[in-house]
This record gives C-alpha cells, structure tokens and sequence, in this order.
C-alpha cells in the first residue's frame, strides 16, 4: 500500500508539472519542467527492496534531485528542467505542445490505475470490517 499510495502522489506531483509546462506554452524563455518517472519506478523499487525482510520498515524513497520522502512519510518533489529534444523554439521556450500531450496520456494512464487499485484495496478493506465477503 505505501508503493501505491507513493505511486500516486507521484501521477498527482506530475500532472501539476505538465499543466504548468502547458499553461506557460507562450511564455517566452520558459523552460519546460520534469519529474523523471523512470527514476521515481527505480527509487520505489529499492524502497520496496528494503522492506521485503521486515514490513516494520518505514517506506522512505532515498533522496535525488527530484523527489523524496519526508519525515511524515509524504513524497515531496522538485521538478528539473526538461532537456530539449529539438533545440529550443524561436521564443526561447523548449515546450512542445505534442511532447506534453503525450505525457499527459500517459501520466493519466497512470493515475487512473492507481486509483483504482488503491480504491480497490479501500474496498476490500471496508468489506472485511463490515463482515461481507
């Protein structure tokens, strides 16, 4: 639960990204911004690592440059500038509007399934607690 919950966060954190990268599409010299999503899936990796011995252990992603976990146990991140794969614009910007529709779609794609996998673990939950199988 604590890898899903984090997985979350992370589609959450991400999309707030990519919406500003979009909404500041005509801002001249803006610099597109990123969260990493392959490093965030090694980081929950080595994380999920660490506990398979012992599930007392404290889910804590390590620190890098983009995220991390805090002292609550909340993922915390700072997104990076996004490196250009076409050179930059005439505007000085390094925004494609077709690089960010795409992660967007996907970013979506991942939301969508961890909140119906949390929403399914809530639900098994409360079936237990209620006594229904």
């Amino acid at each position: 639960m604590p890898a899903l919950l984090a997985t979350w966060s992370f589609s959450q954190q991400k999309h707030r990204v990519i919406a500003d990268n979009i909404a500041n599409i005509s801002t001249p010299n803006y610099k597109a911004k990123r969260l990493d999503y392959e490093k965030f899936q090694g980081a929950l990796g080595e994380a999920m690592d660490r506990r398979q011995g012992s599930p007392s252990t404290p889910f804590v992603l390590k620190r890098n440059a983009q995220f991390h976990t805090n002292s609550r146990g909340e993922l915390v991140t700072t997104p990076v500038i996004k490196p250009s794969r076409n050179g930059v614009f005439h505007d000085g910007t390094n925004v494609s509007i077709e690089s960010e529709m795409t992660d967007l779609a996907a970013n979506a794609m991942l939301h969508e399934m961890t909140t119906t996998l949390v929403n399914g673990s809530f639900g098994a939950m409360r079936k237990a607690i209620r006594g229904r199988v």
